[in-house]
């Protein structure tokens, strides 16, 4: 595979950390071969590397195009989508009842990581669709199921989540998009929805939009929000009022389509109500838990693709001789046998193969939900509720970290569009955006999750953490491993209930105020408890004799664990001193000095929102939030 994920990585965490062929005892997926789990991940990393690896410059070069009446994206994309909806991989995650193969999550997720490293913003719209219709399958009538769910998981319809809007951005109990009922059971939909993914085009015969909207009369808030399917195309084949006002061209992840639409201008688009009347918000989350996941999977995934560049780079690249040996008569060495090289190699393969681990364990916490006993499946809820943030997040915020120590590697040719890493780089920096900005997760975790049934959640988190440092100790190779996590732990778990006990006394804003520097924190916590699980994964490996490639493999894995446990842990420590000083520094700076002069031009740009018609909707937007989804609930 060239550069794009290897397939021994993703094997070392499929069996050697995760033993995901257990789950082939389970009720649930009783009768599946994991060689058959094998079959599907070989036909996934022969579309990676001979459909979606070639066009993805492509699709960063040319994105796409309005022209007032239709978007155009080039050719090759439709081509490497139909070509992924004939090979069935898009069905793999689904239930054999609706259409799909039945295959374990972390098997699908394990699939959609090899194309996602190969062209992330290609796959965005499948992405979009798995997840919608598993939302359908969750909460849509008989009869939107029977119309929309079966196209969808075949991949001939695609769906989009609406629920920004320009007013709006993240405060969904801002939201006006209105919804009234009709008398045959139907709604109208009026409104705008703003940053919709995939919100036009001509890939699919229909897009199915599910839309947040207030019912008039409803409750204020977020306790008035109903969700709402929409389909681009009716029933009676007939076009629905959902128009696009134009495209919002992005910095990267330029091959998924970003829209901005209006439901409604002609009299109003016609919807259907999925879920109870004012409970719209907690269906959508089934759709945005799997898309944080999906999010954090694809930025982990771009940022392993970042490093097998660079590392190859770094091996071929000649300059500069050792320290020890500068004859000039001697030819220049590889840079990789430079120290900061190899070092900001590391500190790279850390942070990517350490999120995609976080993201492939996270999908077997959903299978042991789904396939488990009571007990089991009780046990992955309470833990895929306090990750989740740390999962869309973690890969994110270090995935970007990632592929800026690519270009770094790289040096000035790291910078131009010759090499990919700079495209990488673009792509990956949307992640600690959309689907809830980091700030957001931040206060979700510290502000709900942490403190949820009394913190019992948190505290089995961190006891497993420790059980796993306390076994590990008595091991020669991994006790220098198990005793910074163990100290990182502790400390986490002191300055955790710090802030807990202190939170009654100093309010929400102070305990919330330094929230992202707490998921940083507990996030280098449990990634260093991946760390120490892949290292333990490795040394058993070497010790049953290994030898060759594997052996390589198993060594780069104890290299990046104890890297990891050397230069990565000690920041727990540091945060966790900003944590329990209550630094009030951000929360306390003046107003003025927050938002500079209130009379100073703005540089607002064109916006190229390609019609003339919405220049009162781009005054509008200007003031837009750089977020997407709110998290809170009431």
């Amino acid at each position: 595979m060239p550069d794009i994920l290897r397939r021994e990585d993703l094997d070392f965490i499929l069996h050697d950390l995760l033993d995901a062929s257990r789950l082939a005892a389970t009720d649930l997926y009783a009768g599946q071969d994991p060689a058959d789990w094998s079959a599907a991940l070989d036909l996934a990393e022969q579309l990676a590397e001979e459909v979606f690896q070639p066009i993805a410059a492509e699709l960063d070069a040319h994105e796409p195009e309005f022209d007032g009446e239709r978007v155009h994206v080039p050719a090759s994309l439709q081509a490497a989508l139909d070509t992924y909806r004939d090979s069935g991989l898009p069905t793999a995650g689904f239930p054999e009842d609706v259409g799909g193969m039945n295959l374990p999550c972390v098997v699908s997720q394990a699939i959609y990581a090899l194309l996602a490293a190969a062209n992330g913003p290609a796959l965005g719209y499948n992405m979009l669709t798995v997840a919608a219709a598993n939302l359908l399958n969750a909460h849509g009538s008989d009869d939107l199921k029977d119309r929309y769910l079966a196209p969808m998981v075949e991949g001939r319809f695609f769906g989009t989540m609406c629920l920004s809007e320009p007013q709006a951005g993240s405060s969904l109990a801002d939201i006006r998009t209105k919804a009234e009922a009709q008398a045959d059971g139907s709604y109208r939909l009026t409104g705008r929805k703003m940053w919709i993914s995939g919100g036009e085009h001509d890939l699919s015969e229909n897009i199915v939009h599910f839309v947040l909207a207030k019912i008039p009369g409803g409750p204020p808030g977020v306790r008035g929000i109903s969700l709402f399917c929409v389909p681009r195309i009716l029933p009676d084949g007939t076009r629905n009022d959902v128009q696009l006002m134009g495209l919002n061209h992005k910095m990267g992840n330029r091959g998924t389509v970003n829209t901005v639409l209006a439901f409604g201008d002609a009299g109003g688009a016609q919807g259907w109500r999925v879920g109870p009347e004012h409970g719209g918000l907690a269906c959508m989350f089934v759709m945005m838990n799997e898309m944080r996941i999906g999010v954090g999977l694809g930025a982990a995934t771009t940022a392993v693709t970042g490093y097998l560049h660079a590392l190859s780079y770094a091996k071929a690249r000649p300059q500069g001789r050792p320290l020890t040996g500068r004859d000039p008569a001697q030819p220049p060495i590889a840079i990789i046998e430079h120290a900061d090289v190899r070092r900001n190699l590391l500190q790279a393969k850390a942070y990517a193969e350490g999120g995609l681990a976080l993201c492939l364990w996270a999908a077997t916490l959903v299978d042991e939900e789904r396939a488990g006993d009571a007990e089991q499946a009780a046990r992955a809820t309470r833990l895929l509720d306090i990750l989740t943030p740390i999962v869309k997040s973690w890969p994110s915020e270090f995935g970007i970290r990632a592929n800026d120590l690519a270009i770094q590697v790289h040096g000035g040719y790291g910078y131009t569009r010759d090499y990919p890493v700079e495209r990488l780089w673009r792509d990956n920096r949307l992640n600690p955006i959309h689907e809830g900005t980091k700030g957001i997760q931040g206060l979700d975790l510290l502000g709900r999750k942490v403190t949820a049934r009394g913190g019992a959640t948190f505290a089995a988190l961190m006891d497993d953490i420790d059980a796993a440092a306390a076994a590990a100790a008595g091991d020669p190779v991994l006790a220098a491993l198990a005793e910074p996590l163990a100290s990182a732990a502790a400390r986490a778990r002191a300055a955790t209930g710090r802030l807990t006990a202190q939170a009654p006394q100093i309010g929400a804003e102070a305990f919330t105020a330094n929230a992202t520097v707490y998921l940083d924190m507990l996030g280098h916590v449990v990634v260093g408890w991946l760390w120490l699980r892949m290292a333990g994964a490795a040394q058993a490996g070497l010790a049953a004799g290994a030898t060759g490639p594997r052996a390589d493999l198993l060594e780069g894995k104890l290299a990046a664990a104890r890297f990891f446990m050397a230069q990565e842990l000690p920041f727990v420590h540091a945060q966790c001193s900003i944590l329990e000083s209550l630094d009030r520094s951000a929360l306390d700076a003046p107003v003025a000095a927050r938002r500079g002069r209130s009379d100073a031009p703005s540089e607002r740009g064109d916006g190229r929102v390609q019609r003339a018609a919405v220049q009162a909707f781009q005054d509008a937007a200007l003031g837009v939030h750089e977020g997407q989804f709110l998290r809170h609930e009431e």
